[in-house]
């Protein structure tokens, strides 16, 4: 009898195309391998995976709508279960803990909502919250406790505001904490935000400030507070640059936020040290080509390390000739092999 490790899949949404690529993933090297394009019209964008695994929420951009689709559980592939019509076009999807609601933020329509999901795993309408924050919204997530919810709002066309919330989990209203916003004295534009898997720590990637900030978070009043602020950027770059999206290894250990500067696509990698302070590790030189319309999820089993598309020098390149991902050696990078659930 021999042990098998259960199959890692990778979803990427192409938004201009209209299509989530599936691919299947070797949980020892990261090595990708194409398994089928699925075709999803509207502008598929941003994609959210239950925390069963069980289903796939996507933000279609151009339909203005969140489909939901049920994952196969051995092939992975997907079947369209229900779309659920909306009032702007989704830039974040998420989930609560429990896998009961649908998050989604609206960067132009200055919102953010929460979907239901039924029995089948179907997010239904009308939403429970279609609640007006201000403009720039770009993501939504309830903390580990399931209790609070933030929604970062970037500078230059945002109010340069992270928006604080409680969160019921069982009836998915949001109440505005006291304060309801936290404002950064920089010109920060928080966009994306990753938790601490153990710690009540939040740490934000700052589009306009092109840094990452961590916060403490107060879990009797679910609210934030910064302690430290670190650029992404090398001593002495100078060209146009902005930060988007932020990852962290499920050890805790590392956190991952790329830069987007003028013809130049760096990587930048951060490793928390003593506890929760974060010290700048930058991974990789070379210029890399990033196309802003893919979105990527993983779903899989226990004992996975971190996913292998990471940042660092190429290693492989993916053998669907339509597509242009690359592996990325996680030892190039310095990343710990700690097991933990990719999604």
């Amino acid at each position: 009898m021999t042990n098998q490790q259960p199959t890692c899949h990778m979803y990427v949404s192409f938004q201009d195309d209209d299509k989530i690529s599936i691919f299947t993933m070797d949980p020892a090297t990261g090595g990708l391998d194409w398994q089928e394009d699925v075709a999803v019209d509207g502008g598929p964008a941003p994609l959210a995976i239950a925390p069963g695994k069980s289903f796939l929420y996507v933000g279609r951009r151009g339909k203005q709508e969140i489909s939901s689709h049920r994952i196969d559980q051995r092939t992975g592939g997907l079947t369209l279960i229900g779309t659920a019509p909306l009032q702007g076009e989704p830039v974040y999807v998420a989930t609560d803990r429990r896998g009961r609601f649908v998050l989604s933020a609206y960067y132009y329509q200055s919102t953010v909502a929460v979907h239901a999901v039924n029995s089948s795993g179907v997010a239904t309408v009308p939403p429970i919250e279609w609640r007006y924050t201000s403009h720039g919204a770009h993501a939504v997530q309830t903390d580990r406790s399931n209790r609070f919810a933030f929604v970062p709002h970037i500078a230059n066309r945002g109010p340069n505001a992270i928006f604080q919330f409680s969160f019921d989990e069982d009836t998915g209203r949001l109440t505005p904490s006291d304060p309801p916003r936290h404002s950064p004295q920089e010109y920060l534009g928080p966009r994306a935000f990753v938790f601490h898997p153990t710690l009540d720590i939040v740490y934000f990637s700052d589009e306009q400030g092109c840094s990452v900030t961590a916060y403490t978070l107060d879990t009797s009043a679910g609210t934030l507070s910064p302690f430290q602020t670190i650029s992404t950027l090398p001593e002495g770059y100078s060209d146009s640059n902005t930060c988007s999206q932020i990852q962290i290894a499920p050890s805790g250990k590392f956190l991952y936020a790329p830069n987007r500067g003028h013809k130049l696509h760096r990587r930048v990698l951060h490793r928390p040290v003593d506890g929760n302070r974060v010290g700048a590790h930058r991974a990789g030189a070379q210029g890399l080509q990033s196309r802003p319309d893919r979105e990527l999820s993983f779903r899989g089993g226990s004992g996975f390390g971190p996913p292998g598309v990471l940042p660092g020098q190429p290693r492989q390149r993916s053998a669907h000739p339509a597509r242009d991902l690359r592996r990325w050696e996680q030892a190039d990078v310095g990343v710990d092999y700690q097991a933990g659930g990719v999604e």
